[in-house]
């Protein structure tokens, strides 16, 4: 128990004193897991609502693959995004393999049929009225898309949370794409893998707690706007 305590002191005591190998890891990590919900937000938002609005052979089968893709294994996105970026591989010219840039690279790709799919269930359960009352009202086909967006704000702005959640907490795409190399493409969640490895407990609950804050405050933001 006593050793436990002592765990958690040390861990309180490296966030307050500012370690600068905490904030080096933590401030990547927010660069990364930001970035990569940003580029998938402007890929889903727009992917989903045309998905839901068109009517095309295969929609459902579509929107089933979708969501079976929440599942994916993080795995295999490294797996796959590693051939990719390989030297070998088609996209191996961006020189995107051990950097940050292949961190969000693959993190896109893990969350975006999330937050598609998501998407598209929000627009789905908007009551078949308001449907008909903004068409009935001769709005333009913009104004509609965009007034559907808006009565499922608060639905698709949970998608974005989720997705957000989704890949600060992932780790095996992050190691396998990253190779998790200090000063350069290490994160919270490979550091507490590689920390615990080597015993190192300490710092390990300090980044989980770190980690954990981060998700806490993004949940109180998500809240405190939909109370509004």
């Amino acid at each position: 128990m006593d050793d436990i305590v002592s765990i958690f002191v040390t861990a309180f005591s490296l966030i307050t004193t500012g370690n600068s190998d905490v904030w080096e890891i933590t401030s990547r990590t927010l660069q990364v897991t930001f970035s990569s919900v940003l580029i998938s937000t402007v890929i889903s938002l727009p992917l989903g609502t045309a998905i839901t609005f068109r009517n095309f052979r295969g929609k459902k089968t579509l929107i089933n693959i979708i969501q079976t893709l929440y599942a994916l294994p993080t795995v295999i996105v490294g797996l796959v995004c590693y051939m990719l970026l390989s030297r070998t591989g088609p996209l191996g010219y961006l020189g995107f393999l051990f950097t940050p840039n292949g961190m969000i690279f693959g993190q896109t790709i893990l969350i975006i049929p999330i937050m598609t799919g998501l998407t598209i269930a929000a627009l789905q359960a908007i009551p078949p009225t308001i449907t008909d009352t903004i068409r009935s009202l001769g709005a333009t086909r913009m104004q509609f898309l965009i007034s559907h967006i808006r009565e499922a704000r608060f639905t698709i702005m949970a998608a974005v949370v989720i997705g957000f959640s989704r890949a600060i907490s992932e780790v095996g795409a992050a190691i396998m794409i990253g190779g998790n190399i200090r000063g350069h493409t290490r994160v919270l969640t490979t550091a507490i893998s590689l920390q615990t490895s080597m015993g190192n407990f300490e710092l390990s609950l300090a980044l989980g707690i770190i980690l954990l804050g981060i998700a806490l405050v993004i949940n109180l933001f998500l809240g405190a706007l939909q109370q509004r």
